[in-house]
């Protein structure tokens, strides 16, 4: 990793925070390129769940408006066609997170058919790993759920989708040393990021993966020669746990449709981890948000697809 100097500094003041992609916004600083920004973002729910949460607090929180995202910034000579290259340099947690998912009747997540009551874990972070039940920790993988860029379309639009200028796409390998490509579509770009995860699985299967108020510190830079319809990325990893091969264990979905065959595979995790780690299912769901990766394994043997969900034993005590 470069060694670099913070040249701004955006605390997650008010005045600092928005919640709509919005290419109207002023931007809080205009930064050359090669400049590195340091943001404070608040969690993805807005300060409504603290160390001391329930699950009742959960189900009780507002989701209108979610996101508070820090920013916008603007790069000097960034214009439509351009691709703003993002490159994280360093993320830093503030001790805690969660991991949690809402009550069923609100269709949020991958199962909510199979969860009526909503469900709460308050995560003990330390420099390596997240603390769960029974002993498992989970490694953290920091990295921003949310970074995104203006989009060209007037108005105020919702973080909740991904779109082509980047947001809520949850990319759990946008970590330290990644470079995150970004197609602009207003003058400057205007950049804001937001929802940082400690870590999680890829699929964020029970909607949140373990999030954290944290620090985010980015070096920009302009691409003039490139051109990018939609987000791309280099990155490191890790793609396990550890950054390594190691051991894991396996559940394949099979379906004629890959949204079921996903919530297959998601299920006999949740029932391995129920009948083989003692685990309640809620507790189950929580862990696949945070540690369990999906992988679509085929797409091409019709009339059935195969996802297969992975987990680690490596977060397991011995």
């Amino acid at each position: 990793m470069p060694e670099y100097t913070v040249d701004y500094e955006l605390s997650d003041t008010d005045e600092n925070i928005h919640n709509k992609w919005d290419n109207s916004l002023d931007p809080l600083v205009t930064v050359e390129p090669g400049d590195v920004v340091r943001f404070e973002c608040r969690d993805a729910l807005d300060r409504q769940i603290t160390p001391d949460s329930t699950a009742e607090d959960l189900a009780n929180a507002s989701f209108d408006p979610v996101h508070p995202l820090t920013g916008p910034v603007a790069v000097e000579g960034a214009e439509p066609g351009d691709v703003l290259a993002v490159e994280f340099l360093d993320f830093e947690h503030k001790g805690w997170g969660y991991t949690g998912y809402m009550p069923g009747e609100m269709g949020l997540g991958l199962l909510p058919e199979d969860f009526e009551e909503a469900g709460l874990h308050v995560w003990d972070l330390d420099d390596d790993v997240a603390h769960f039940v029974n002993g498992i920790e989970v490694p953290l993988d920091m990295f921003p759920g949310i970074a995104g860029v203006a989009p060209e379309a007037n108005g105020a639009h919702n973080t909740l989708p991904p779109r082509d200028t980047g947001g809520n796409f949850d990319i759990k390998h946008l970590t330290k040393g990644s470079t995150l490509y970004l197609p602009i579509e207003v003058e400057g770009a205007l950049f804001s990021t937001a929802d940082c995860h400690a870590a999680q699985g890829d699929g964020e299967v029970c909607v949140t993966g373990i999030e954290a108020p944290m620090f985010v510190t980015a070096r920009f830079d302009v691409l003039k020669e490139k051109s990018i319809s939609q987000p791309e990325l280099e990155t490191m990893g890790p793609f396990t746990p550890t950054g390594s091969d190691e051991p894991m264990y396996g559940t394949a979905g099979i379906a004629d449709d890959l949204m079921e065959a996903t919530k297959k595979a998601v299920r006999h995790m949740i029932s391995h981890l129920e009948s083989e780690r003692g685990l309640t299912r809620g507790e189950a769901y929580i862990l696949c948000s945070a540690a369990v990766d999906l992988k679509i394994s085929e797409v091409v043997d019709a009339p059935n697809w195969t996802v297969t969900a992975y987990l680690p034993e490596s977060i397991f005590p011995e």
